[in-house]
């Protein structure tokens, strides 16, 4: 049987959170993919997949949120097959930034100008969809690290936005 990897959270800090892979058995590792899951506005959850190949065991994932709630599962690639998984959770230091507050206006019936306040210098996520149900599940997005941006969306149709 091949165990699940062990992952120690080895630091974190407002933006960066530093973890350790390794196995418990004497089994050859040829990599891990980690996944680090985070919510986005109670509507959406974000994803960043990691692989890493061979035994290389400490990871830093950058670009994070502050105080923010993150879960991290991994499973180890070996000769055996692949492990089951594991999952850590950690909440990252600091202050979470205040959420941006938003206006969107129609240009015309396929563009809508849309704008926020916040920070400068952060990279700001768009989602937009027709319902709730699809701004969960699969909204459109972009990104920017401008304060506005101009989304073509489909004529005859109501949008949601989120930044």
């Amino acid at each position: 049987v091949i165990p699940p990897p062990v992952i120690h959270i080895e630091s974190y800090s407002e933006d960066s959170i530093s973890f350790s892979l390794k196995m418990t058995a004497n089994i050859k590792v040829s990599g891990y993919v980690v996944n680090v899951y985070w919510t986005f506005d109670t509507h959406r959850q974000e994803k960043r997949t990691l692989i890493i190949e061979g035994e290389k065991s400490i990871q830093k994932v950058a670009n994070l949120t502050a105080h923010t709630p993150y879960e991290i599962s991994a499973w180890a690639k070996t000769e055996l097959g692949d492990s089951p998984l594991s999952f850590v959770h950690v909440v990252t230091s600091g202050t979470r930034p205040a959420p941006p507050s938003l206006k969107a206006k129609a240009i015309n019936q396929t563009a809508v100008e849309c704008s926020w306040t916040g920070p400068r210098n952060v990279v700001y996520g768009i989602f937009y969809a027709t319902s709730f149900l699809e701004l969960y599940r699969s909204p459109h997005n972009t990104t920017t690290t401008s304060h506005n941006i101009t989304v073509l969306v489909q004529r005859d149709e109501q949008y949601l936005f989120l930044v």
